[in-house]
């Protein structure tokens, strides 16, 4: 069964599985006859191949040069201008900011809390499980002009984010959103977290706006703030504009300031699966050989169905078009920015590691802490944020219906 071409059929028989699973266990793969073998003109391996190694890792580099992004920082303001001309850069002529105001409570301190191996949700800690939270000291930052970039405090205010859009050609009125959090904490660069995500968005929107080039339904790209405050640049943007989707302005115009959301994809830590800790709790240095692209979805939300067949489309795409890892799709999708779409519209998110079981269990040491920066990593873990990029990549193009001119 191709997903693209009996969308009704397949989320009916999604429904169906949802229904059966138990809850928070990892959701079953369909059956499905094999693909078969794409044409040498095929548009979307042509599009994927134009994303390339070098060119991600450059894009996570510039990124890094803006030190954590703390919202609420001048760094953070510079990183959000030059993420604006980079898109530019790339021909997102139409590029845009959400404003908004954040005002925190007295109490509030970050997500993460301090490091610790305490139990999550009232459930027990069983097994080998490192310690997380968030580096909150920037003295733990052993690079001086690095801590020194970091050393401006967060103040409360008026808040940034920035995005474009690529208009569809004949579908203008319907648009996918792609995402990732441009902002991040610890102390260090926000290399993985989320520069690699932010990299990833930014990557697709420079190929989708190639010359020749088109497609048939819209996407918008974003760049989220204030996701590590607790998604409040996301929410900010549902609160305000979910109310406008569909709707055209001026009448008779055919343009659509906000149109019909069809799915929302979050792109949040795409690097670092070197596996679970050993019983001293250091990790592997090297990529486990059975490294994945996870695909979450909220088994829990109003559109659970319709979340769940647009993972498996992704997974579908990852196996056909990426290069090197394969992807797991899981019910699991919890804190970043699609939580607050998953009600809404179909929402995903893609990431290194399962969020609650495996990135809430210590798989990744360097989350939230002054060693998450560009030199930690490896070109093996670049290499599984690329292949995320190209599986988002591939599914997008047949989603929307990416087209190639001469």
């Amino acid at each position: 069964m191709r997903y693209g071409r009996y969308p009704i059929a397949l989320a009916a028989f999604v429904a169906g599985l949802v229904a059966a699973l138990p809850a928070q266990e990892p959701a079953q793969e369909p059956a499905q006859t094999p693909a078969p073998a794409p044409a040498p003109d095929d548009p979307v391996r042509m599009l994927v191949s134009r994303l390339d190694l070098e060119r991600y890792k450059a894009t996570i580099k510039g990124l890094t040069q803006f030190g954590d992004r703390r919202q609420g920082t001048d760094r953070n303001r510079a990183a959000i201008d030059w993420i604006e001309a980079q898109l530019k850069s790339y021909g997102c002529a139409n590029t845009e900011r959400l404003k908004y105001d954040y005002q925190p409570a007295a109490t509030a301190a970050g997500r993460g809390g301090g490091r610790g191996r305490g139990g999550r949700g009232g459930l027990p800690v069983r097994g080998i499980r490192g310690r997380t939270g968030v580096n909150n000291d920037p003295m733990r930052q052993p690079d001086e002009k690095l801590r020194a970039l970091n050393m401006e405090p967060t103040t409360p205010g008026p808040r940034e984010q920035v995005y474009c859009t690529k208009i569809g050609a004949s579908r203008p009125n319907e648009m996918y959103i792609i995402g990732a959090h441009m902002d991040g904490i610890g102390y260090g660069e926000a290399a993985n977290d989320d520069g690699s995500g932010t990299a990833v968005v930014m990557e697709l929107a420079r190929v989708l706006h190639m010359p020749g080039v088109q497609t048939e339904r819209s996407i918008r790209f974003i760049l989220w703030n204030n996701e590590e405050t607790g998604l409040q640049g996301s929410r900010a943007y549902v609160d305000q504009r979910k109310g406008l989707q569909g709707k055209e302005d001026p009448a008779g115009s055919g343009r659509y300031p906000e149109p019909t959301w069809l799915g929302m994809i979050q792109h949040d830590m795409m690097m670092f699966d070197h596996g679970m800790p050993r019983e001293d709790l250091t990790l592997p240095p090297e990529q486990r050989p059975e490294a994945d692209v996870n695909v979450e979805f909220a088994g829990t939300s109003k559109k659970a169905a319709e979340s769940q067949a647009l993972a498996w489309q992704f997974r579908a795409a990852n196996e056909r078009y990426a290069t090197d890892y394969p992807a797991a799709v899981g019910n699991r999708m919890q804190n970043t920015d699609s939580v607050p779409f998953q009600d809404e519209v179909a929402a995903i998110s893609l990431r290194e590691n399962e969020r609650g079981s495996q990135i809430g269990s210590g798989w990744d040491p360097h989350w939230h802490q002054p060693t998450d920066v560009y030199a930690t990593f490896s070109d093996k873990d670049f290499r599984l944020g690329l292949n995320a990029a190209q599986t988002t990549l591939a599914a997008l193009a047949q989603l929307a219906g990416a087209s190639i001119k001469p």
